[in-house]
């Protein structure tokens, strides 16, 4: 039985990438290593006395002074008001080792990258083999990258959950309990306005649930009712949109910043179209907006003509997907720049005030910034990994394509199992049961026919009917918590934080 075959040797040739190739020629490393970033370096102290006018003949500060035998042990003090100007260096690899967050920055970018390369060879794979039968291992390695990025955003939100001051932890309960509340409104919401097809599949994978369980001799009413469904639903939505929370405000600010920052009229024009894209791919689920009038335009009183074929919109959307997550890619140095240069603000802003600061709160000020650089590059690549990989399964598992056919050069959306021909297909399959009676048991061919029956019968339970409704649903939902995130930051820090 050919399960892996040529993908089996893909994933070892990728795997031994991971280990031997990617350590040297990191992409994540490329990313903030290559130039393009430029980070603010926080002043010495000889630097600030000399600024100050504290440095006395021989090099000897009055922190060195004692009185009454004892050593002043006092930090040194500055005034808020001083000219200090911050100089900037590219970032160097050695400078990546006092990075937070390094490490794990570094392994979900590569792993992405590797994971993606195997869905790429073994798409190509499928389209020219066409293998019968054989398990797609990509859905694997798409799994374990979204495992990681799930990892990696429950860290970052614990670390926020564990700030005692600042309201983290209040406005993360805050916004897990708005997201599950906007959860259960979106699930109740007619197919008629959102083509999920949530309905479709849940009903499809009843009916085939109780089916083969019949077969083998069970009786059922279905393995889960459609209330728990859309309960654990939310709840996952909730979990979700409470991992997005600080990702969503962080976007924000950086767009307002790389604004600021960026004078060309065209770059100005993506970075909008990058921060409305999780818009763009919610509205592309809106029946109303996209769907019906691409399929039947209003042209006047003729008959109307639809625009194009649906499986033809399912896969220019998927492609339109993907176009604007290599956009949200391209536009990640401009965020991550206008993220450091939150140091020069931070002492412009502090120059404007009266009074005075101690050098060591003044070079945390600075420095924070930096040290901080891989906690903000994965709150903008974290979501990006997401929707990019839950597109992927989407088309995988959905039974999608990656080409546009002619309305009858169609080949069908779920390889001949649909909700009609999954019925006929359980209903004729072997039962285990008979099965182990037919074959004599402890022999290869009889684990062998028995393994082959229950992952038939698998099959025609998780369709890709099923996978369809949960995944369009599961993308629609990350796209939806990072614009609704992002829009309730660009409002705080555009007049909130103004006024």
């Amino acid at each position: 039985m050919g399960v892996i075959s040529v993908q089996l040797v893909v994933t070892m040739v990728m795997a031994s990438v991971i280990q031997k190739v990617i350590p040297h020629y990191s992409l994540a490393r490329w990313l903030l290593c290559s130039g393009g970033l430029r980070w603010y370096q926080h002043p010495s102290d000889d630097e600030l006395r000399s600024l100050a006018g504290k440095l006395q003949k021989g090099g000897k500060s009055k922190k060195d002074r004692k009185y009454n035998g004892h050593i002043d042990n006092k930090p040194m003090t500055i005034p808020k008001d001083i000219d200090l100007q911050l100089e900037t260096k590219c970032i160097a690899e050695v400078d990546t080792l006092a990075l937070h967050y390094f490490p794990e920055f570094q392994w979900l970018v590569d792993f992405t990258v590797a994971a993606t390369v195997v869905y790429l060879i073994t798409e190509l794979y499928f389209c020219v083999a066409e293998p019968s039968g054989e398990m797609n291992i990509s859905v694997v390695w798409c799994l374990l990258v979204l495992a990681f990025v799930i990892k990696i955003l429950f860290s970052l939100t614990a670390h926020y959950f564990r700030l005692e001051e600042g309201g983290e932890r209040s406005l993360c309960i805050t916004f897990a309990f708005f997201f599950f509340v906007k959860a259960m409104a979106i699930l109740i919401v007619t197919e008629n306005y959102l083509e999920f097809g949530l309905e479709t599949g849940f009903a499809n994978f009843s009916e085939s649930a109780v089916q083969f369980l019949e077969n083998q001799g069970l009786q059922s009413q279905g393995p889960i009712s459609k209330l728990t469904f859309k309960l654990i639903l939310a709840l996952l939505c909730s979990l979700i949109g409470a991992f997005l929370t600080f990702p969503g405000l962080r976007l924000a600010q950086m767009h307002l910043d790389a604004l600021t920052l960026t004078t060309g009229k065209v770059t100005q024009t993506f970075l909008h179209i990058n921060f409305l894209a999780p818009l763009i791919m919610v509205l592309l689920w809106v029946k109303p907006l996209t769907k019906d009038y691409i399929m039947n335009p209003t042209l006047g009183k003729e008959e109307s003509v639809p625009l194009m074929s649906e499986a033809t919109f399912d896969t220019l959307r998927l492609w339109l997907i993907l176009l604007l997550c290599a956009l949200r890619l391209a536009m990640m140095r401009h965020h991550l720049q206008a993220y450091l240069n939150l140091a020069k603000k931070a002492v412009d802003t502090m120059k404007k005030e009266a009074g005075r600061i101690s050098t060591v709160d003044l070079q945390k000020m600075v420095a924070r910034v930096f040290y901080y650089l891989c906690v903000i590059a994965l709150q903008y690549v974290a979501p990006l990994v997401m929707l990019l990989h839950t597109t992927l399964l989407l088309k995988t598992l959905g039974g999608h394509s990656w080409w546009v056919y002619p309305e009858e050069d169609q080949p069908c959306p779920f390889d001949g199992i649909n909700s009609e021909s999954a019925s006929v297909v359980t209903t004729e399959a072997p039962s285990l049961a008979s099965t182990t009676t037919t074959s004599s048991p402890g022999t290869t061919a009889a684990s062998v026919a028995q393994l082959s029956v229950a992952l038939g019968g698998l099959r025609t339970v998780f369709s890709p009917l099923l996978f369809r409704g949960l995944l369009s649903f599961l993308t629609w939902w990350v796209a939806a918590c990072l614009f609704s995130t992002s829009l309730f930051g660009l409002f705080y820090h555009q007049y909130l934080m103004a006024a």
